[in-house]
């Protein structure tokens, strides 16, 4: 089984195997070990609840650690699990799922831990549009989601009113995002659009949101053998406008992670496509008035939008423990579901709530009334039902097949090739990866 899991693994970085802290134990309680990828508010948040379960109850004992970003967790976990010094809960990022999902042995789907111990578990309280990316065809669930988020448009109104545009100017359409960044340029503004996340925001979400494929077999769900479409026309026409904007100065380029965030929240950035999980970052930070929007679409391309995708990471369940260890992880994944601590997340955070009651508790709450646009991620995610092109994506070696796919966006924001040749060129080499994938697991 562990032959299966670096086999499948193999192309990721190995830095060896990492040991479980050794952490003193309340006498009588069982350890559970939770790695994660979170630092600064995320981590603190984290530690808060890790706190709260581990004081509910004197059975269990939850140690959290970090283990670095998003890969860097992933591959400590594989790392950890070679040495057979796994935890017991391991974070793992979207991208990740397929990975995760073709592991063998490594890991005990979350259906199995939470029938087996009895916890409070309902599988219909999870909000289809983030449930449906862990599930599997028959609906059951692999890995809880922990933290999901979706893009959206951040605006720093101040200085939309500063480059003399009505800072309640419509934003909806990108065609009107258009005309706002002539308006902005032509008023001094020196950076008038940033992103975050390149790929999943203006290549992945932006196929869901027009419904048209990102890659075949419905984004990967369907099979192994899939190819990437991300060369398809809505792509393309997206993609060379945003080129057109990068060379006139209307969209600067920061970096392929979240470098634009530090942008906007000091005021120098106006518009911003970002994750909704920006909300815990901006509110803290920003001194000016901002907003949130709704992430604006091709009215060319579609009437009205599909359903945005989720990002962030899941909570995979790792296999070699004991049953009484496994009875505190279902306890822990329980606890992390519950109505109040799913709305003090995505209140604090602007993650979204991974059940219905939990956002229904949060606008009883009256918070959405006090804060005007926290909701716009939840609608936009759930406003439709989610068709074979805006479920989500399972591709294997995803991780690799996005640094491809940034390269070649850098490549039409420094002009050095069209939108057309870069993602011809992305396809080409993310194939390989997909069929390197394939062969590893048939």
């Amino acid at each position: 089984m562990k032959k299966n899991l670096l086999g499948t693994l193999g192309v990721l970085s190995l830095t060896g195997a990492l040991l479980a802290p050794s952490v003193a134990m309340a006498q009588a309680q069982t350890e559970v070990q939770f790695w994660h990828a979170f630092t600064g508010r995320l981590g603190e948040l984290v530690a808060e609840q890790v706190a709260d379960f581990n004081a509910s109850q004197n059975d269990y004992v939850v140690v959290a650690s970090h283990k670095g970003n998003y890969t860097e967790t992933l591959n400590a976990g594989i790392a950890a699990f070679r040495a057979d010094e796994q935890p017991h809960i391991l974070m793992v990022f979207e991208v990740g799922t397929a990975t995760m999902m073709t592991a063998g042995g490594a890991v005990k789907p979350v259906y199995e831990v939470m029938a087996e111990s009895g916890a409070s578990f309902d599988p219909d309280a999870y909000i289809g549009a983030v449930k449906g990316y862990y599930t599997t065809t028959e609906g059951e669930m692999l890995s809880l989601p922990f933290n999901s988020s979706t893009p959206v448009l951040w605006v720093n109104r101040d200085a939309m009113s500063a480059a003399g545009v009505d800072p309640d100017t419509d934003l909806s359409t990108w065609e009107q995002v258009d005309v706002v960044l002539e308006q902005l340029k032509a008023g001094g503004a020196s950076c008038p659009l940033v992103t975050a996340w390149q790929s999943w925001i203006h290549l992945e979400n932006l196929s869901a949101y027009h419904d048209v494929p990102f890659a075949s077999k419905s984004n990967g769900f369907a099979g192994l053998d899939t190819e990437l479409m991300i060369n398809g026309e809505a792509q393309l026409a997206h993609l060379s406008k945003m080129g057109e904007w990068a060379r006139d100065g209307k969209f600067i380029y920061t970096g392929r992670r979240n470098e634009g965030g530090a942008n906007f929240r000091s005021g120098e950035c106006v518009l911003f496509t970002e994750s909704s999980a920006g909300y815990a970052g901006i509110s803290d930070e920003a001194e000016f008035d901002f907003e949130v929007r709704p992430l604006p679409y091709w009215k060319a391309l579609v009437d009205s939008p599909q359903n945005t995708i989720i990002g962030g990471a899941s909570l995979w369940v790792m296999s070699g423990h004991e049953d009484d260890e496994y009875k505190g992880v279902a306890e822990f994944l329980s606890f992390l579901s519950t109505s109040d601590v799913q709305a003090a997340w995505h209140q604090n955070t602007g993650y979204l709530p991974i059940t219905a009651e939990a956002g229904e508790a949060t606008r009883a709450s009256g918070f959405y009334d006090e804060n005007p646009g926290t909701d716009i991620a939840l609608i936009q995610m759930t406003s439709k039902k989610p068709t074979a092109n805006s479920k989500g994506l399972r591709l294997g070696f995803f991780d690799q097949i996005r640094g491809v796919i940034d390269e070649e966006l850098e490549a039409i924001w420094a002009g050095d090739k069209s939108a057309k040749e870069a993602m011809d060129s992305a396809k080409t080499r993310g194939d390989a990866l997909l069929r390197r994938f394939e062969t590893a697991n048939r």
